[in-house]
């Protein structure tokens, strides 16, 4: 698989991969992923590369023009100039391979190294150096490509994390718009059920307002007609009156009180309510003690056995042990009654 390949498969664009390959030198992966990772905001990132013209290391420099625009001629060596031995000057100048930081001391390969590196760290001093960066061996790029790997893992699970948060925070943005949205809605809602109360009160109280003033205007009413009617006819009343005065006093007959039979009940219907909620119906004898009616209540109910005693809904009234010889009757049961249940 070739860098570009890899580096795509890391999820970089082509155009990308391909550019920070140009751009470090061809160095490797490590050194593409440093370019890219450091110009990944660059406005110009994926715009096309274009090679920059210019000295290149290991090169001579073009022959300079003069000042006619003809170029200069480099001089030939021929037999009769004198040899390198005659002047003295028995070295040639090396070539330079590489570029040192002189403020880190690190080696680069290539003058976009340089300004890489210069960008990345802010040094500005270098110079040329004869020796040669040896290329990395098979086990060195792998073990570049692992650490690559695990800085993209990491920087990936970094952006995850920061999109969790963001995501987070957005959500708690979220409720608390709603929550503000719905406290203002309830009060809406409440100050409108205010309203409707308050009309609804004003329009009872006219309401009742008017009908007491109804009866009241009756009653005025009722009153000057009674005045008229009396004022009227008072000269006619007063003979009656006086003749009513004249005739001989009658014997008030005295109205004796008729008795009202008092209807004998010999039947008692009870309804009782368990503890547990639920009812049941007895029919007793007036005769019939508390007693029995406990037995009845022992042997039918549906709540368990424990102990209990029997109470009156109204007037409240409970009958407890001392009560069991008295009788429906004389316990005022009956014709019907509803006695509860309490627990002991």
């Amino acid at each position: 698989m070739s860098e570009i390949d890899t580096l795509v498969e890391m999820g970089f664009p082509r155009n990308r991969a391909e550019k920070a390959l140009a751009v470090s030198g061809n160095r490797g992966i490590e050194a593409a992923m440093e370019w890219l990772f450091a110009h990944s905001e660059d406005p110009d990132i994926d715009e096309p590369y274009k090679p920059p013209v210019g000295h290149v290391l290991g090169k001579d420099e073009p022959a300079t023009q003069g000042a006619e625009g003809e170029s200069e001629k480099v001089p030939v060596e021929n037999s009769e100039q004198p040899s390198d031995a005659a002047t003295g000057s028995s070295e040639q100048p090396q070539q330079a391979l590489s570029l040192v930081c002189d403020d880190c001391g690190k080696r680069l390969r290539s003058e976009n190294d340089v300004q890489l590196h210069a960008a990345r760290s802010g040094h500005s001093n270098f110079s040329e150096s004869a020796e040669e960066i040896k290329p990395l061996t098979e086990e060195e790029r792998k073990q570049q490509q692992e650490k690559l790997q695990q800085r993209l893992k990491e920087r990936r699970e970094q952006k995850l994390a920061e999109e969790k948060k963001e995501a987070l925070a957005k959500e708690k943005s979220r409720r608390k718009v709603g929550k503000e949205m719905t406290n203002v809605k309830q009060k809406m809602e409440y100050e409108e059920a205010q309203k409707i109360a308050n009309e609804r009160k004003g329009k009872k109280w006219r309401k009742n307002w008017q009908g007491g003033q109804r009866v009241k205007d009756q009653i005025a009413r009722d009153k000057a007609e009674r005045a008229e009617k009396f004022g009227k006819g008072g000269t006619d009343q007063q003979p009656a009156s006086v003749a009513a005065a004249a005739a001989p006093a009658q014997p008030v007959q005295q109205v004796q009180p008729v008795a009202v039979e008092k209807k004998q009940h010999t039947t008692c219907k009870l309804q009782f309510r368990l503890t547990n909620g639920s009812t049941i119906t007895g029919t007793f004898q007036a005769t019939d003690t508390l007693e029995t009616v406990r037995g009845y209540v022992h042997d039918n109910r549906t709540d368990g056995s424990t102990p209990f005693n029997l109470m009156t809904t109204f007037p409240r009234k409970t009958y407890t042990d001392g009560d069991r010889g008295t009788s429906l009757q004389k316990a005022g049961l009956v014709p019907s009654a509803v006695l509860i249940l309490t627990k002991i």
